[in-house]
Order: C-alpha cells, then sequence, then structure tokens
C-alpha cells in the first residue's frame, strides 16, 4: 500500500513491526528520553498539537472588567435629545423617513419614568461592576503576588536542586575515578587467565529505535513495545576510558546457591508474568552511591555558638540541649576535669559555665529567685506623683484606749467587739478629718504577744500614734512600739489618752519617755504630744490637726496611674466567701479583676469590700480594702503585687512555696552543722513535745498564738505545734489530732457538725478560748504536767543511839534518845557513824517502852529498829526525814 501525499487527511498505514495508528493533522510527533533517579533512562514518544488559529476553538475575548454593562436603546428614541444617548458600543440608527406618530402625556411620563429607572439601574450596574472589577484587581494583584513567591521558591528549589546535582556529578567522577584505579591495580596484580578463557570484549549495542507509540489519551500505548526497550537498558556497560580497548567485564560472582539471580527492570509486562523477579530499589541504589562516594564530600559542619541560660542546678542532658551538644562530649569534658557523672546527673553554675565557655558558648547566668524581678520597687516618674492620704498606725500598751480613741475619732464601737475588753485584731480604717484631708488609720493590739503585728503597723505606716495612759505610765509595750518606731524611721506623736481621770498625770508620762530619747516639744524637743480623752472626746479636733500638719511636712505622695503595690495588714478564712486578705494599697490603683500575688498564693480579684463594708470598683493609695478571690490564705505581712498574666503568677508562687517548704524542712530537722549544735541536739534530745493543732479566725492571732507558744518551751519540755491554720475546725483537723494523740485548740473560731461528731468518736479534746490570756496558761499548765516532779527532804529530827538490844523474831533494836525535833514512824532515816552516811533507809519500829508510837518528841527515849539492816552501834547518830514530791511549773 502506498500512503497519499495529501496534507491534512488521516491515512492508514500498517507496517509489519508496527501498531496500527491514525495520524491527525497538526500533530508533530518526537521522541524524548527520560531519565530517572536511578540512572536508567527510556525513551517515549510524544505529540505536539498545533494551536489553531480561528474557527471554533478560539477564545473571545473577556470583557473589560471596568466597562459598564450596556443598556436597552428603546424604540423611538432619538440620538443627542435629552433623554439619554446611545452606548457607545452600539451602532447609530439610521433614518428610515417614516413619520411618527406624537406621544401622548401618559406615555411621555411612562417614558420618563423608564428613563429615570434605565439611569438608576444603570448607575447601580455601574457601581456593582465598578466593585466587581475593584475586587478582581485585588485577587489579581494577590495571585500576582503568590505567582511571584512561588517562582521565587521554584528558584531557590532549582537553585538547590541544581547545587545538589553538582556535587552529586561530582562525587560520582570522584568515586568512579578512584573505583576505576581500584580495578586497574587489581587487573594488574591479577595473573592473566588462558586465552581460551578470556571472554570477548562487549560493548553497549546502540539503543534501537522505539517502536512508535503517543502518549495521547486517544491512541493507547503499546506496553509489549516497551520491553524491548526495557530490555535494552537491562544490557551491560562498558565505560570506556580514553581513546583504548574496552575493559572486560568482570566475571559473575558465585553463589552459594547456584547461578545468580536474573534481576530486570520492573515493568508492566514483567509485573504481570507469571514469574516475579526483584528489582534494585531505590534505596539500595542509595546506599551504594553512598558506599562509593564515602564521605569525600561531606562538608565539614559549622559550629552553633549560642547563648546558653545557665540556672543555679542543671542536669547534663539539659545543659548540651541548651548548646545542641552531644551529651557524651559534654560527659567526656567533666570526666577529664575528674568528676564522674551521668547524664541524669545535676552540677552547678560554675561547673555548667566552664564547661559551656569550653565548647566555644556564651553563658548567661541567671538565678531561681529572677522570676521575682520587677515585681515591686518600680521607680515611678515624678511628673506621675499625685498627693496620697497619710497611714498612721495606732500603737502602745494594752488598756492605754487605743481602740477607744480610734472610735472616737471614728464615731465607731469596735471595742464592743473585742473579748475581754482587749484588742486582738489587727484594724485599718479610713476617716475625713476636719480639714477635710482623708487620714488612713491602722489599728495595733498592746497585748505581748502581738509583736509581729506591732511591727508590721510601723513596716507600712507614715507617721506612728503613741497612745500613753495618763494614770498608768511608760509601760513594756509602750517601750516596744518605741522600738519599732525607730526601727521603721517614721516621726511619732505621743498621745497621752485618759486625762480626765482624778490620778492623771501628763507630766510624769513625759518625764519617763525621756529615759527611752523621747523629747517632747514642751521639753524642748522635736516629738509632737496631744492631751486627749477619748472617752469624754476632748481634744481629738487637735490631734487629727496635729497629723495633718505631720503629713504635710512629710510630702506624701503615689502614682495611681500604675499596677497596684501593698501590703497584706490582716488575712482570714471566711466559710461563705472564702480566703479574705485585708491589704493597705501603698501605690497604684487595684482593681476589680486584676490577677495578685502575696507571698505563696495567688488569685484574681472578685470582689473589692472597705472598711465600712461597702463594695468598691477600685482602690487608690493609702485606701485599706478586703480582697476576696485568692486561691488560699496568704499570710499577714506578705507584700502584694499586680502581675499581667496567670503563667506569671504561678511561676512566681510555685518559687515561693518551694522556698517556704525548704525553710520548714529546715526547722524541722535543725540545723546539723557544727559540733555545738550536735552537742545542744544530744541535750535536747530527751525532751518531751506538747503536741497540739490550733486553728484561729486570722492570720496575725494565729502567728501571735504560735509565737506565744514557743516561747514557753524549755531544755525538758516544749510545745510542738503539728498543724496551724485559719478557719473553722475541720474534720480533718480532727482525723489529723487522732493520728497524732493530741487536743485541737480553736481561738475564736468553733468546729463543723462533723469535726464534733468525729471528735466525740474518737475521743479528742477540742478547746475554744477567745483570749490569748486563758490559752497561752492553758497551754503552759499542760506543759507544766509534762515536767518530772522535783523531791523535796523535810527534816524532822535527830536520835542517838546508847545501847543495843538483841530481841527475837525482830533482831537488833537500838536505844535511842532523840535530841532535837521528832521522830515518826515509816519516815526516812539516814545511819551517821563518824559523821559519815553508813546506811539511808526507812524506820520500820518505833517503839516507846513497850509499846508502840507513831512519832516521839525531843528529850525522851525510844527503841528504833531498821529495815534490812542490823549494824548498828553505840554511839552513831539517827537522822530522821520525810521526802515531799513538789509538781514543777514552767
Amino acid at each position: 500500500m502506498t500512503d497519499t501525499k495529501n496534507p491534512g487527511e488521516k491515512t492508514l498505514s500498517v507496517a509489519p513491526t508496527k501498531t496500527l495508528t491514525l495520524k491527525r493533522p497538526g500533530v508533530e510527533q518526537g521522541v524524548v528520553r527520560q531519565s530517572f533517579s536511578h540512572g536508567r533512562t527510556k525513551a517515549v514518544v510524544v505529540e505536539k498539537v498545533k494551536r489553531r488559529i480561528g474557527g471554533e476553538g478560539k477564545p473571545e475575548p473577556a470583557p473589560t472588567p471596568s466597562a459598564p454593562a450596556p443598556t436597552t436603546v428603546q424604540a423611538g428614541r432619538r440620538p443627542g435629545k435629552s433623554g439619554g444617548a446611545p452606548t457607545s458600543g452600539a451602532p447609530a440608527a439610521k433614518p428610515s423617513g417614516v413619520v411618527l406618530r406624537t406621544l401622548t402625556e401618559e406615555e411621555r411620563s411612562a417614558r420618563a419614568h423608564a428613563l429615570a429607572d434605565a439611569k438608576v439601574r444603570e448607575a447601580e450596574e455601574r457601581k456593582v461592576a465598578e466593585e466587581d472589577a475593584r475586587r478582581r484587581n485585588e485577587q489579581d494583584a494577590r495571585e500576582r503576588a503568590e505567582r511571584e513567591a512561588a517562582e521565587a521558591r521554584k528558584r531557590e528549589e532549582e537553585d538547590r536542586r541544581r547545587h545538589d546535582d553538582e556535587a552529586k556529578r561530582r562525587a560520582e567522577q570522584e568515586a568512579k575515578k578512584r573505583f576505576g584505579e581500584e580495578e586497574s591495580k587489581a587487573a594488574a596484580a591479577a595473573p592473566k587467565p588462558a586465552p581460551a578463557a578470556r571472554p570477548a570484549p562487549t560493548t553497549r549495542p546502540a539503543p534501537a529505535r522505539p517502536a512508535t507509540t503517543t502518549a495521547t489519551p486517544s491512541t493507547p500505548i503499546n506496553l509489549r513495545n516497551i520491553k524491548p526497550e526495557a530490555e535494552e537498558d537491562e544490557a551491560p556497560r562498558t565505560v570506556r576510558r580514553g581513546s583504548g580497548p574496552p575493559r572486560p567485564a568482570p566475571a559473575p560472582k558465585p553463589t552459594r546457591t547456584g547461578p545468580a539471580k536474573q534481576r530486570g527492570r520492573l515493568t508492566v509486562v514483567t509485573a504481570l508474568s507469571a514469574d516475579e523477579e526483584r528489582e534494585r530499589s531505590v534505596a539500595s541504589f542509595r546506599r551504594r552511591v553512598q558506599r562509593l562516594k564515602g564521605h569525600a564530600s561531606s562538608e565539614p559542619k559549622e559550629k552553633l555558638v549560642r547563648e546558653v541560660t545557665i540556672p543555679e542546678v542543671i542536669t547534663i542532658q539539659e545543659l548540651a540541649n541548651r548548646m545542641s551538644e552531644r551529651a557524651v562530649d559534654v560527659i567526656r569534658m567533666l570526666m577529664k576535669q575528674g568528676q564522674m557523672v551521668k547524664i541524669t546527673d545535676t552540677v552547678d553554675a560554675d561547673t555548667a559555665q566552664l564547661v559551656a565557655e569550653e565548647l566555644g558558648h556564651t553563658v548567661k547566668r541567671v538565678a531561681e529567685s529572677d522570676v521575682e524581678e520587677g515585681l515591686f520597687d518600680l521607680v515611678d516618674d515624678p511628673d506621675d506623683l499625685e498627693a496620697r492620704p497619710a497611714v498612721v498606725t495606732i500603737m502602745g500598751h494594752v488598756d492605754h484606749g487605743k481602740t477607744s480613741l480610734l472610735d472616737a475619732i471614728r464615731h465607731a464601737n469596735v471595742v464592743a467587739g473585742e473579748a475581754g475588753g482587749i484588742t486582738q485584731h489587727i484594724g485599718a480604717y479610713q476617716v475625713t478629718a476636719p480639714s477635710g484631708a482623708k487620714i488612713t488609720f491602722i489599728d495595733t493590739p498592746g497585748h505581748a504577744a502581738f509583736t509581729a503585728m506591732r511591727a508590721r503597723g510601723a513596716k507600712v505606716t507614715d507617721i506612728v500614734v503613741l497612745v500613753v495612759a495618763a494614770d498608768d505610765g511608760v509601760m513594756p509595750q509602750t517601750i516596744e512600739a518605741i522600738q519599732h518606731a525607730k526601727a521603721a524611721k517614721v516621726p511619732m506623736i505621743v498621745a497621752i489618752n485618759k486625762i480626765d481621770k482624778p490620778d492623771a498625770k501628763p507630766d510624769r508620762v513625759r518625764t519617763e519617755l525621756l529615759q527611752h530619747e523621747v523629747q517632747v516639744e514642751s521639753l524642748g524637743g522635736d516629738v509632737l504630744d496631744v492631751e486627749v480623752s477619748a472617752k469624754q472626746k476632748i481634744n481629738l479636733d487637735r490631734l487629727l490637726e496635729t497629723i495633718g500638719l505631720q503629713a504635710e511636712i512629710l510630702e506624701l505622695k503615689a502614682n495611681p496611674r500604675r499596677d497596684a503595690e501593698g501590703t497584706v495588714i490582716e488575712a482570714k478564712l471566711d466559710r461563705g466567701r472564702g480566703p479574705v486578705a485585708t491589704v493597705l494599697v501603698q501605690r497604684g490603683t487595684l482593681i476589680v479583676s486584676d490577677i495578685v500575688v502575696a507571698g505563696a498564693e495567688w488569685g484574681r480579684v472578685r470582689a473589692l469590700v472597705s472598711d465600712t463594708g461597702d463594695s468598691i470598683e477600685e482602690a487608690g493609695p493609702s485606701v485599706p480594702v478586703e480582697i476576696l478571690g485568692f486561691n488560699g490564705t496568704p499570710e499577714a505581712g506578705d507584700r502584694l503585687a499586680v502581675v499581667d498574666s496567670e503563667a506569671r503568677a504561678r511561676e512566681v508562687t510555685n518559687y515561693r512555696a518551694r522556698q517556704k517548704r525548704e525553710k520548714q524542712a529546715a526547722r524541722a530537722s535543725g540545723m546539723r552543722g557544727s559540733l555545738e549544735q550536735m552537742m545542744s541536739q544530744l541535750k535536747t534530745s530527751g525532751r518531751k513535745d506538747l503536741s497540739l493543732i490550733i486553728k484561729a479566725d486570722v492570720q496575725g492571732s494565729l502567728e501571735a498564738i504560735i509565737g506565744s507558744v514557743e516561747k514557753l518551751g524549755t531544755e525538758e519540755v516544749a510545745a510542738r505545734v503539728i498543724s496551724a491554720g485559719v478557719g473553722a475546725i475541720t474534720e480533718s483537723d480532727v482525723t489529723l489530732a487522732e493520728a497524732s494523740n493530741c487536743p485541737v485548740i480553736g481561738f475564736n473560731v468553733r468546729a463543723h457538725k462533723e469535726a464534733r461528731e468525729a471528735a466525740e468518736r474518737a475521743g479528742i479534746e477540742i478547746r475554744y478560748y477567745n483570749i490569748i490570756y486563758n490559752l497561752v496558761d492553758d497551754v503552759k499548765a499542760a506543759m507544766s504536767g509534762l515536767l518530772p516532779p522535783t523531791l523535796r527532804e523535810t527534816m524532822l529530827g535527830n536520835a542517838q543511839i546508847l545501847d543495843i538490844f538483841n530481841v527475837s523474831k525482830v533482831g537488833k533494836v537500838a536505844g535511842c534518845r532523840v535530841t532535837d525535833g521528832t521522830v515518826e514512824r515509816g519516815a526516812n532515816v539516814r545511819l551517821i557513824r563518824d559523821n559519815v552516811v553508813i546506811h539511808e533507809g526507812k524506820l520500820s519500829q518505833l517503839k516507846r517502852f513497850k509499846d508502840d508510837a507513831k512519832e516521839v518528841s525531843a528529850g525522851q527515849e525510844c527503841g528504833m529498829a531498821f529495815e534490812s539492816y542490823q549494824d548498828m552501834r553505840v554511839g552513831d547518830v539517827i537522822e530522821c526525814y520525810r521526802v515531799e514530791t513538789v509538781q514543777r511549773t514552767l
């Protein structure tokens, strides 16, 4: 058959070695050799379809986005009239020569309305079209930017791939070169085989042209024509070097299982054939290439220099991770320094710094306490400071009228709520002076046990008002208050109270203050003094005026526009409200929902309660306020600060709780360092402990009780507080008391119903107190009961032996004369011979003549017999005495 030469006609050609194909016009065929990653190639026939110009395949041009939509011109419209102009793209209408009828009024109005509606629609369509065009432009810009970014990434990937291919090519050339040299050396060293056994040189046959196949969907690929090409690729290859003769192919390696397995390329035909053959995997080829390359092309990695943050203690593993080094290298370096460590061992900061610097890294030392940096004492801008109220602390001896004076100023009656007529809680109040200025008062207890409360009040105060009773004078707690004020370095105002009493002597108070270096103005000093009477409300305005003058001299200022800082004055656990802390805000403004940290506790402020019981939204500087929302009850005296997040609050409180536990453990275990401490522990090893569980209403009272109880201890007996807390007595407290066999003490609190029932079942004693005197006295009496009693001797009289008588069934009886005192039967006696005590025992028999006598007075004679002792001689002196047991007290 002959093929026609007419182009554009589909021809049918039959060849004995080719498949039947249909040629299409405008299609060009070509052969492309496809390369694979494992080094083999394959020829593939591809078709290229020429693009047809015009006809059905010509795409229509897209409309311009900015062009407005065409509008329809109604019949009868003439161009040039005011009714509107035809669209620019529409052809002009030809005059027809026909005279149209005149429009009626209704038709004109309808046409005008239609034209107006058309204008509105045209404007709306133009606006929509402009919006669509703007949106398309933005989308095109985004797509253009994405395409440019994708092209940039593609270029980078191509550069990287080109670099990798170049490196791979150089490595393969080096490997081939080295492999060829090794083969040449091996061939030169091996003996030459016989000529008959020498295989004929093989050369790579020229690749045959593959069968004509197309890769288009309309023409299927003939799989039978691919197989010869695959077999052709599997033909052995020889490497020619230079112009020399081809190298003979190496003989196949012998195997123990017979001939070598035929491994061919995996194709569709071989996959569907009966005998399954495995081909070399890509991973195997890569391993071979790496084995040939060796480590020649591996470039040394650049050393990474890091800034290593080193805490006080760090493990070997963590140190290696922070330096991006191997832990083995760190351990090896420490072993060179003589330290045998494991990967889980810890090293100190100095050792870790030496290791890090030896490895070339920079070191940044941090301490565990760095988590508290930035919480307190931040410097404020002087321009932001504003005047704040003065904080005044009322201090003095117990029952000198401190709370009564403050009640008279506040027009309140706090004294009526205190048990025993004494103040046992610290309070904070804010009043308004007659001048209009606000003053914050802090009332402290005067009992000796509340030393910490007084110290806490002096720490946060600006001015100390020392209240001294005119009829009592300077007392021990007055002296302590003076010392606290001097330690806090704050000015002092002396308020001489109870001047209304008949025996009041204010001048004596001023004179006694001179002994403690407190000199008032009337005696030439610089300390202000005011004579007042809380009961009669005398000179209260003068006291407030004096406080205001002292505050003006101090020029007290604070920045209200910052995060709040303050001090916990008192803390308690309310059953209905949870942990409640009384806080004096010192700087900034505290707002509801702030996250606050105080000691080892944190929380989010749920509510703020003023000293009058009203709920407020914020508290500024020098304002006392109760805070609700703490997770636990903070300790009195803890500093409060506002933090920015809960994570920071947890970090700070976890550190403080850990420090608190370590201090408690060290205090419980005692110090075991020096020889003196060991000897003191040996002395107190036989000490008896009185275990107690104490629950109080507020943290300050609990602190005072624990301090007073611990002061009662001696070398023989001491009080050990197993558990202490604020709030009511719970069932867990009773369970702990049962396990420890100790009583439970409640100060101004009561036990829950479940706790009472559990205590009754277990026989645990619960004691309630509301006055600290009674509590301390009872604990002192209980500790005194643990002391061993004291034996006291009382001399009764002396007697002298005149003669010795032998009495049957009794033994020797001494005839004596009582020289002084009396001698009683059953009393203890000592036998003294030549001023040396020979025997101590008891008097078994005392006879007066033949009758038994209970006692014999001085100047009388009697007979005496000792228990289990018969060696008595004439002239011995008998000393008679009585032993009494006396209970000791602390």
